[in-house]
């Protein structure tokens, strides 16, 4: 099914059942985001166990670490 077949058929339905679709959305949106942060934080656990983070309160010196 593609994309517009969806939007058509959400066009047909009663607005209860597309605030239904509209709460659906937000809450897997808000999952996705969380298991997107949870996946950045264990990568960031492993690098710092693996001593690949690097640290600096220099401004140049994180200039620099941002363009590596």
């Amino acid at each position: 099914m593609s994309l517009n077949d969806v939007v058509e058929t959400i066009k047909t339905l009663s607005f209860e059942e597309k605030q239904e679709i509209q709460a659906l959305l937000a809450q897997y949106l808000r999952e996705e985001r969380r298991e997107k942060i949870y996946a950045n934080y264990q990568q960031s656990r492993l690098e710092e166990q693996r001593s690949e983070l690097k640290f600096s309160s220099n401004l140049n010196e994180l200039k620099q670490l941002l363009e590596e």
